[in-house]
């Protein structure tokens, strides 16, 4: 006689145990391969994108108070649950290039010292994820004026971003100093030693 057929319980059972160990090989090979991940966005006329560590929360764009004799790139301030926070747009600071807003600006809060900073963006993309090993062949950046913003650019989706390193930005002095320096009035012949 022919062999015995098996129930369909001993079928079930069986595609079970497949499963398991295919769930169990593909959480080992992701674990094994590091990633790099990064929010997406468009400033200006440029396409960035910036460690998903350095990025706090992204925002829709609240109302804002004007700060008198700031640069224009700082368009005032703004309170995020309770916290009045500076809002600079990113596209002005970079390219000296006005954001046009939208319903598709967005605010990036970024740390900044003690505090946070939020960064007008023209629009958010979303999160990108890429291998390290691909995150590491960055291509280096040829304008002077954003390298030391700037880690580089990487093809990303058939499409070139500029990789934004935020901590750099916001530690940059021309980020820091938000109006024109003026001078002291404390100089000598107002304190009356002339």
């Amino acid at each position: 006689m022919g062999s015995a057929v098996p129930s369909p319980f001993t079928i079930l059972a069986r595609y079970e145990q497949l499963a398991l160990v295919h769930a169990f090989d593909s959480a080992k090979n992701r674990q094994s391969i590091a990633l790099w991940r990064g929010i997406a966005y468009r400033a200006g006329h440029a396409n960035f994108v910036s460690d998903l560590e350095e990025i706090n929360e992204l925002l829709f764009v609240p109302v804002h108070a004007p700060v008198a004799g700031a640069f224009s790139w700082l368009l005032g301030v703004t309170q995020v649950r309770r916290k009045l926070l500076p809002v600079v747009d990113l596209g002005s600071f970079l390219f000296g290039e006005q954001t046009v807003f939208s319903k598709r600006n967005r605010l990036l809060l970024v740390p900044q010292g003690g505090g946070e900073v939020a960064l007008l963006v023209n629009e958010v993309f979303g999160q990108r994820t890429v291998e390290t090993a691909q995150h590491s062949q960055i291509i280096a950046e040829d304008d002077p004026q954003m390298s030391r913003f700037v880690q580089g650019r990487i093809r990303l989706e058939e499409e070139s971003f500029t990789v934004l390193s935020m901590k750099q930005l916001t530690n940059a002095a021309a980020f820091r100093q938000a109006g024109p320096m003026e001078e002291s009035s404390t100089d000598a012949s107002l304190l009356g030693f002339m």
